[in-house]
């Protein structure tokens, strides 16, 4: 297995955000301090560039010929990234926009809904940029947002818990009381588990449609980012020097011991494939390592960076793996057998 040099570029300031288009042609990249790029996959050519937001962009989302894009300015830009123009700008009140999450085109069938974190509101934007619903304030700042894989409901965290959303009439469908904060949110691929990556610092897991509840602590650090493989069996987590490796299948994580997959710096970012079974973690010293969980010597390659990887992103057809670091630079990377 290697990871090779596909082609690189450089922003104006640390790389904020990565999101790649739905058809692997291209990567859109947002600086802290405002423009956004889209980059061409093959080879990095740019293919357009807009100034972004005032004071600066926070986050970036694709969906099928629809990039969202939200910042400090509190509010949400559409983009049509074919004709390379700003199709919308939804002013959602003084808060930075500090998440978005398009919903999953899966089992729901629904019409393209953006869900958009501002302060302490979760507000729901149609892809014309029309405000479908403002959901009810949260007694803190929400802090993560997840889409259930069918799409029918948005988890939503803030400090003392979270709410999950229906996606069709905004129902809030369930609340799920956690008493600290949460700095991140996924969902299994499956559907079965919803799980939280928290101050304390630990990992929280749930199973909503049996009320069942997992808590799995001892982490040196805030647990900032998770990531589930294809099938639902394996969850990576930071939180330390270590990326920890959690088996998820029955009867769940609790009570079993996790595979600890070493480095010599904090991991700062965890992603699995979209598709296939390697995982890609980073830490504060550059490096960026490629794991098969499931091999005695899970292993596979090294390489490092210049400086940290800050995002670390795989192309929807698991070919590439983008890496933004906080020095500005941008790298995609070409994962090979």
């Amino acid at each position: 297995m290697e990871l090779t040099k596909h082609w690189a570029a450089a922003l104006d300031d640390y790389v904020i955000d990565l999101a790649w288009s739905p058809d692997n042609t291209a990567l859109a990249a947002a600086s802290a301090a405002g423009p956004i790029v889209l980059l061409a996959a093959a080879d990095g050519k740019t293919l357009h560039s807009w100034d972004g937001h005032p004071n600066g962009t926070n986050c970036l989302d694709f969906a099928a010929g629809r990039l969202a894009s939200g910042g400090q300015d509190g509010c949400v830009k559409l983009w049509d990234v074919a004709a390379g123009e700003q199709t919308a700008s939804v002013p959602l009140g003084p808060a930075w926009v500090d998440h978005l999450a398009w919903r999953p085109q899966g089992g729901s069938g629904g019409p393209p809904l953006l869900a958009a974190a501002t302060g302490r509101k979760v507000v729901f934007v149609a892809s014309d940029g029309t405000v479908r619903h403002r959901a009810p304030e949260a007694t803190k700042t929400v802090s993560a947002l997840a889409w259930h894989p069918s799409g029918g409901a948005l988890a939503a965290a803030a400090f003392g818990g979270i709410r999950l959303w229906d996606a069709d009439d905004f129902v809030l469908q369930k609340e799920l009381p956690y008493a600290n904060g949460i700095n991140a949110l996924a969902w299994s691929p499956d559907g079965r588990w919803l799980v939280s990556g928290n101050q304390d610092p630990s990992v929280h897991l749930w199973m909503p449609e049996s009320d069942v509840e997992l808590q799995m602590s001892g982490y040196e650090t805030k647990v900032k980012h998770l990531s589930f493989d294809v099938r639902s069996r394996w969850l990576a987590t930071s939180g330390g020097q270590d990326a920890c490796l959690w088996d998820c299948s029955d009867p769940g994580p609790e009570g079993r011991a996790p595979a600890m997959l070493p480095h010599e710096a904090p991991v700062g970012a965890v992603a699995f494939q979209h598709a296939h079974s390697l995982l890609a973690t980073a830490a504060a010293d550059g490096a960026v390592m490629l794991w098969s969980p499931e091999r005695q010597q899970p292993l596979r390659a090294t390489i490092r960076l210049p400086a940290p990887a800050a995002k670390l992103v795989w192309s929807p057809d698991d070919r590439y793996l983008a890496l933004g670091t906080e020095a500005g630079a941008l790298y995609v990377l070409r994962c090979t057998a």
